[in-house]
């Protein structure tokens, strides 16, 4: 197996893990994101993916060098959600007004890189659906 097609296929096993881990109710879970109220903030969902190729003390050392934590994140800016996913990094949830989704990714690429891969997925919040759609069954 071509390491290229190793790589796809452990990327796509991951994007259906990520998935589902996200997408399943648990009990341990935090209560549903409050609706952004009409201000027009949207909610920004950042995978903090660990560089295996460093230790945690490395990645932390990294992230105390570029001021991370103290800048992260930006001023206005609402963390919704923080949380680990064991064998990849972090998965954080913004609530962002628009006029800042900018400086979200400034404070990113200045801090978070190095340390972290990063994705970023607009998200929204399903859970009030999925009970709707629950009820009526």
């Amino acid at each position: 197996m071509s390491s290229l097609h190793s790589f796809s296929i452990h990327r796509v096993a991951l994007a259906v893990v990520a998935s589902l881990a996200l997408a399943l109710p648990t009990h341990a879970e935090a209560p549903a994101p409050k609706p952004a109220a009409g201000d027009g903030a949207i909610l920004l969902t950042i995978f903090l993916r660990h560089d295996q190729t460093k230790t945690l003390d490395e990645i932390n050392a990294q992230l105390d060098r570029t001021g991370f934590r103290k800048n992260f994140p930006p001023e206005g800016v609402e963390v919704v959600s923080w949380y680990v996913m064991m064998g990849i990094g972090q998965v954080v949830t913004l609530r962002v007004p628009p006029e800042k989704l900018r400086t979200v990714n400034l404070a990113i690429e200045k801090g978070a890189w190095g340390a972290f891969r990063t994705e970023f997925y607009a998200t929204y919040d399903y859970r009030p659906v999925w009970e709707e759609q629950r009820k009526a069954r």
